[in-house]
């Protein structure tokens, strides 16, 4: 097997340059133009950008019927559920217990920390990525040459809970939301495992979840005047096992499939739940994370919520032997740890699904 290259990581003063946040730069009095810092020049090589279609379109998983239906009902929701990890890697969760009115307050609890001043957020800066509270802007603003047009607030939520403590009562709020959030995603994970032909717990187990990273990630996409050429994030995969994905609303959200970017029309009081790369090695390529993007828009303020789930920091994940241990499959990828693999997707660059290509076999 090829060595894993080893790691190289941005230093604490490069993370910690003073900030600009988008919000303050969208809101530059007489802005028209997007500053060049943040302009993007489109390639003939970009995908097509279709909307959903009715006859393909994204699938949806009925949470209730995984947890109170029959048993046939839920044998059928997991088959419905592998097939839509295996399709997609994506799909929209609806009556998952989680109150809409919990949701709508989170909404407006992001709205207002980033309505605080500049200097109140950089209390919350961090200086290194495993800080558990990071506010930022862009990507990786210390080794970008452009600008993405987001900010954003990245905390540490499990195995222990930590939180910014503005604005008033926004962290006891957070609290409750990613408990329950974090039962969802649980939940969702031990159909996975039956998807897999693997028992209940087997996820839970392997990756030791009890001590598994949630990471809070909330999102700011300002309008911007010139849409076009901003990204409000670029291609990626997510890093975890699974992610859930909430927003106010508003459109500009696109995935990647069948070689187009699809722009996804969310069902309201629903989650878009999402393979990630973790996932992806442990079914050892049977359900793969999919890339997606984050697009702007001229006239409102776009909020998203992501809650990823991964494993305990020093979890080595390997394919799943049961999985490659047939005589006919073999593990496709390196086995790392869940902490190395995020050391190194901070410190590279890597487009698109680079910081998983690096550890295939």
């Amino acid at each position: 097997m090829a060595a894993i290259p080893q790691l190289s990581q941005p230093s604490p003063t490069q993370i910690s340059k003073m900030t600009t946040y988008i919000k303050k730069v969208a809101e530059s009095p007489g802005l028209t133009s997007v500053p060049s810092s943040y302009a993007f020049t489109p390639s003939p090589n970009d995908q097509a950008v279709s909307d959903e279609d009715p006859e393909d379109s994204i699938p949806i998983i009925d949470f209730s019927l995984l947890t109170s239906g029959t048993p046939d009902q839920r044998s059928q929701v997991i088959q419905g559920l592998g097939q839509a990890c295996k399709d997609w890697g994506f799909f929209k969760l609806i009556n998952h217990g989680v109150p809409e009115s919990l949701t709508e307050a989170m909404i407006e609890g992001i709205r207002e920390f980033f309505n605080l001043t500049d200097e109140e957020k950089r209390e919350f800066e961090g200086k290194n990525f495993l800080d558990p509270i990071t506010c930022g802007t862009s990507v990786n603003t210390s080794m970008e040459k452009v600008f993405y047009w987001r900010d954003y607030l990245k905390v540490f939520v499990h195995p222990e809970f930590h939180f910014p403590n503005k604005p008033a009562g926004f962290s006891e709020l957070s609290l409750e939301y990613c408990k329950r959030a974090r039962g969802v995603a649980w939940e969702l994970l031990k159909a996975i495992s039956e998807s897999l032909g693997l028992e209940p717990f087997y996820i839970e187990k392997v990756m030791n979840l009890d001590k598994g990273l949630q990471m809070f990630y909330a999102n700011f996409y300002p309008p911007c005047p010139q849409p076009e050429l901003a990204m409000g994030l670029p291609p990626h995969s997510d890093h975890g096992i699974l992610s859930l994905v909430t927003h106010n609303g508003i459109g500009g959200f696109q995935l990647q499939h069948n070689g187009m970017w699809v722009n996804v029309n969310a069902i309201p009081n629903s989650f878009l739940v999402n393979v990630a790369d973790q996932l992806e090695i442990l079914s050892n390529g049977r359900y793969k994370s999919i890339l997606h993007q984050a697009v702007v828009n001229k006239k409102v303020t776009r909020i998203s919520l992501v809650m990823t789930n991964g494993p305990s920091l020093n979890k080595i994940v390997n394919p799943a032997p049961e999985l490659v241990n047939n005589g006919i499959d073999q593990p496709a990828y390196h086995g790392i740890t869940y902490k190395e693999y995020l050391q190194h997707r901070q410190s590279n660059s890597l487009p698109g699904k680079g910081n998983l290509d690096r550890i295939r076999i």
